[in-house]
């Protein structure tokens, strides 16, 4: 069996989210795999650089791995990182290997009538599940109201997006995360994110103010993900950080656990370079007994790596990038009372909308 082609295509959807009276935009870059005698996998990297992405795999990427064994993945990806990615850069390569490995992974469990979960270790069918409903476009109240509505449903695992006033004012967010376990109350797990937003004071403030409502992590604090501030700011919190779902490689991943930046490893199989190099990722972590979880959304995709492992922790339901999954992929799972469970149908489990990807292709800058 050979790779006959690889295909890749952007896509950009205006998701209705609760509460907001405007959509909000989410993209992706959609990857196909084909071999000669007709069998079809499919993958996903978000929306960073997403034109560059899509002509990276079309011109380059999809012509070097043409004519090889799809179910060689360990040789595919090494083959093409050395042959793109040398210096072991983030970005545009390892997001475009991600979404190739994710579609070659698809289809060898198509192969095989095996879903990825079980090919990449098979530990538990069944993950805690978390639910990141808290946008920065939320006002306090809109916070509040969203934040019930899933308790209602059963969730019990809530995560909200700190940074507000462009990361300038602690005591702003401060009150928004109050408000939120005010009204939760204490036995739902609350988590904060800061997408990278502040300054390593800024943060501490941040902290200091919020401990007492028992957040379960803070998501990539800081500027950067150093690792050195990163390995500061815990040892001046007991809240637990976490950080890595945009990193583009295990090295990086290597960094912030060996620096003792981090309590909880986030690899994101759609940034990382797909679930071959995230796999390696868990595992690394698993020799620090470090938890990995997912952090940057895409569950769907994501779900499979944590039912995959003993340290598996926690796959997260990103509002926007859920709702976009399920638009774009019929037959995905879904959430249910702050647990997931996947099936066993053969590689992801779920395939794609072709009507809706048709629909909301973006042909920007195709030449």
């Amino acid at each position: 069996m050979k790779i006959a082609s690889v295909t890749a295509t952007t896509h950009k959807l205006p998701v209705k989210v609760p509460l907001l009276d405007k959509p909000v935009d989410r993209e992706l870059v959609f990857v196909r795999v084909e071999t000669a005698d007709g069998l079809t996998g499919h993958g996903i990297t978000g929306p960073n650089l997403r034109f560059a992405v899509r002509e990276f795999v079309n011109t380059e990427l999809g012509d070097f791995v043409t004519g090889m064994d799809p179910l060689a993945t360990e040789r595919i990806w090494e083959k093409a990182y050395w042959k793109f990615n040398q210096r072991s850069n983030s970005g545009v390569v390892m997001s475009g290997l991600a979404a190739l490995d994710i579609a070659l992974w698809d289809l060898k469990g198509k192969y095989l009538k095996q879903p990825v979960w079980r090919l990449l270790g098979g530990y538990s069918a069944t993950i805690p599940a978390y639910i990141t409903f808290g946008l920065l476009e939320y006002s306090r109240d809109q916070l509040v109201a969203a934040a019930k509505s899933f308790v209602e449903q059963g969730h019990d695992k809530l995560k909200l997006v700190v940074g507000i006033n462009d990361a300038k004012d602690p005591a702003a967010d401060a009150a928004r995360v109050r408000a939120v376990r005010e009204a939760i109350g204490p036995k739902v797990e609350l988590m904060i994110d800061a997408n990278h937003l502040f300054t390593p004071m800024a943060a501490t403030d941040l902290c200091r103010m919020v401990e007492d409502c028992d957040i379960r992590w803070f998501e990539e604090p800081l500027h950067g993900n150093d690792p050195r501030a990163l390995a500061e700011l815990r040892r001046r919190t007991k809240i637990p950080i976490s950080a890595g779902q945009n990193e583009g490689h295990r090295w990086r991943h290597r960094d912030l656990i060996t620096q003792g930046a981090v309590d909880i490893v986030q690899p994101n199989v759609v940034y990382v370079g797909g679930y071959t190099e995230a796999l390696k990722v868990a595992h690394m972590a698993q020799a620090f007994n470090l938890p990995i979880a997912n952090g940057g959304g895409w569950p769907h995709w994501n779900a499979h790596l944590i039912a995959a492992v003993p340290n598996g922790w926690r796959v997260e339901f990103h509002v926007p990038m859920w709702l976009t999954g399920n638009t774009f992929f019929t037959g995905s799972p879904q959430p249910e009372r702050g647990t997931l469970t996947l099936s066993d149908r053969p590689g992801l489990g779920f395939e794609p909308n072709e009507a809706a990807l048709k629909e909301y292709e973006d042909k920007t800058a195709r030449t």
